[in-house]
């Protein structure tokens, strides 16, 4: 297996010099990030000093979304190239549990014994160009297998169900309840609400009447808001918390991850295309900042203290550190993986997780 490129000396690009890496040092103050990288494992960042303190590795390639137990004792990484999500055990650095999904899981969100992973059984695995979705039929005649999102229950290490969402299946976000989960569906260009404990489909957004291609998708922390990126329509769409659309705010091209601060007074969106993290009030949904970042940057969490923001940016290799002072990039943490997600712990708001 590849070794993660972020490499134990890590070289810092920007400010500050370089310093060893010490996977053997006491724990960090400001805790830890864990970064997924397509071609390789997961790297952990520590947040005292950005440098790289350990690396995980996972069985196969492919690590893609990651999430963590509620002890923060455990990753849950899907892992594209053998179809399973693999619990690993941090302290150990070991891949304790293997369990099979299906086709190229993707997106992994943990609440309490419960982690939530969408796959997709007809998915290519290559990404569309903007405009491919003009060439699905409008009848869709349903010959593709629709994706889903495995169920599983992190104590007993199986999987509980499948939920039957739509076509290609990306973002998942969770009511505050824990008893529904709203997803976003690429190639059919909705979003469905969906009972976790019996999989019925409870509700139905159309969203080409407002863009297409939807992604990401989170709540806000007051449970009032959701918003999901529109990756071909360049938007962020707005609704309320039953799900009904409220309006439309243009964004960066081919905007993906998306997160609220903890306060709920921010909304930041990665455009990928255009190569920036985006920063909206949210409230009036205007900009506020816009951070230039680099390619193929898709997912991105705050520090537990939001003073930074650390931003995975897949081909120009490298994690990014922003300042949410300036909203300036203050380090590159550079890297020859390819980067996929990353989150923290202790928890903190990201694309790919929340408190």
């Amino acid at each position: 297996m590849p070794r993660l490129a972020l490499l134990a000396s890590l070289t810092l690009a920007a400010v500050g010099p370089a310093h060893a890496a010490a996977p053997s040092a006491p724990a960090s103050a400001r805790g830890v990030a864990y970064v997924s990288h397509q071609d390789a494992g997961i790297a952990v960042i520590d947040l005292d000093t950005f440098q790289l303190r350990a690396e995980l590795a996972v069985e196969g390639q492919g690590a893609r979304g990651i999430g963590l137990t509620e002890d923060g004792q455990k990753l849950v990484v899907a892992v594209r190239e053998s179809g399973d999500v693999q619990i690993i055990d941090i302290a150990s650095k070991m891949v304790v549990q293997r369990i099979h999904v299906g086709k190229n899981p993707e997106f992994v969100r943990v609440r309490g014994d419960l982690a939530f992973v969408s796959y997709e059984p007809s998915s290519t695995g290559k990404p569309p160009k903007p405009g491919a979705h003009d060439a699905r039929k409008a009848d869709d005649d349903g010959d593709e297998e629709p994706a889903r999102v495995a169920v599983i229950d992190l104590k007993q290490r199986k999987v509980l169900r499948h939920i039957v969402c739509g076509a290609e299946t990306e973002g998942i976000e969770i009511t505050p309840d824990g008893q529904r989960i709203v997803v976003t569906n690429e190639a059919d260009h909705t979003l469905t609400l969906h009972d976790v404990r019996t999989g019925k489909r409870l509700k139905t957004v159309d969203t080409k009447r407002y863009g297409v291609r939807p992604r990401g998708i989170k709540l806000s922390p007051d449970g009032q808001t959701f918003v999901a990126t529109l990756e071909f329509a360049n938007k962020l769409l707005v609704l309320d918390r039953d799900l009904k659309p409220l309006r439309t705010v243009d964004t960066g091209a081919s905007p993906y991850g998306v997160a609220f601060d903890s306060t709920g007074k921010h909304v930041l969106v990665a455009a990928a295309r255009d190569q920036k993290l985006q920063v909206f009030d949210a409230r009036s949904f205007d900009k506020v900042a816009e951070v230039p970042v680099g390619e193929r940057c898709w997912h991105f969490s705050f520090t537990p203290d939001e003073r930074q923001v650390l931003v995975t940016c897949g081909r120009s290799k490298e994690t990014l550190v922003v300042d949410t002072a300036s909203w300036q990039v203050t380090q590159k943490l550079p890297t020859q993986g390819l980067s996929w997600g990353v989150l923290t712990w202790p928890r903190a708001m990201g694309s790919l997780d929340q408190r």
